[in-house]
């Protein structure tokens, strides 16, 4: 109990020193605004040539985009400042955190808040109810069902992919990059219908990054649909089982980088 008073003052404290200077807020708020819209007019100007992608129209698409994007929003919230540990590593400061009599995964993830992300999740909300006003719901009780399923153990597996890249920064040398590739790569990703993707991709953003249960398979669920036979919609309830896999992978990871890490020296 003493800890979780620790961690949640020190949250507090952040979430006080980024909204004291408002209008330095303010305009890290319309940022990340601009760039959910950014990113939900990319899949408008798609759909402004085609009627149907992988199967799914436009209104299909938001449902994925809306899922995608409040589980990301909501991890990048939460944890998304672990890219933050290369610089850590490089500059030492990494090895005050394990002087520090609590678990170090714990001091890192409440070093920080980006509230800023809070518009971007609207954005996600706003895609997610236009989605489900704008189709056919067959059944409404498993569309709520699987919708909860998706926002609860997506977010989630977004946190484990953070987790996951963060614990990799051990072994790589300004390695931000690559691990981006699976973070941000499998936001991007997750936001698109997998059935589109040749058949390593959907393996690696169906099973191994498990991308595809946050938005796509979800979906297939609220319309009704069967999906591909690599990814069919009943995988959609195996959410828990790719959370599960997700956070185990991200625990070994971290761990063994935790290990291997030496200091800094000097």
């Amino acid at each position: 109990m003493a800890d979780l008073t620790a961690y949640r003052a020190v949250l507090a404290s952040r979430v006080r020193a980024q909204t004291t200077y408002r209008l330095s807020f303010g305009l890290d708020l319309l940022g990340a605004l601009l760039v959910g819209l950014v990113e939900l007019a990319e899949t408008w100007v798609v759909f402004s040539q085609v009627d149907v992608l992988g199967g799914l129209d436009f209104g299909g698409v938001l449902l994925v985009f809306g899922l995608a994007n409040i589980c990301f929003s909501v991890a990048d919230l939460l944890v998304g400042h672990l890219d933050r540990l290369p610089r850590y590593i490089r500059e030492g400061t990494i090895d005050v955190f394990y002087l520090r009599p609590q678990p170090l995964l714990a001091q890192l993830v409440t070093s920080e808040i980006s509230l800023r992300r809070l518009t971007r999740i609207g954005v996600g909300v706003a895609a997610l109810v236009a989605g489900l006003v704008a189709n056919e719901i067959p059944d409404p009780l498993r569309a709520a069902a699987v919708v909860g399923l998706a926002l609860v153990f997506g977010t989630l597996i977004f946190c484990a992919l953070f987790v996951s890249a963060a614990g990799c920064q051990f072994w790589l040398v300004n390695g931000a990059e690559f691990t981006n590739a699976f973070t941000y790569g499998g936001s991007y990703a997750a936001s698109q219908p997998t059935s589109v993707f040749g058949t390593g991709l959907k393996i690696t953003f169906g099973f191994v990054v498990p991308a595809a249960f946050v938005g796509y398979l979800p979906t297939l669920v609220v319309l009704g649909q069967p999906g591909p036979a690599l990814l069919p919609a009943w995988l959609a309830w195996f959410l828990p089982v790719a959370a599960l896999w997700s956070c185990l992978l991200a625990g070994l990871l971290w761990r063994a980088g935790v290990r291997h890490y030496q200091g800094a020296g000097g």
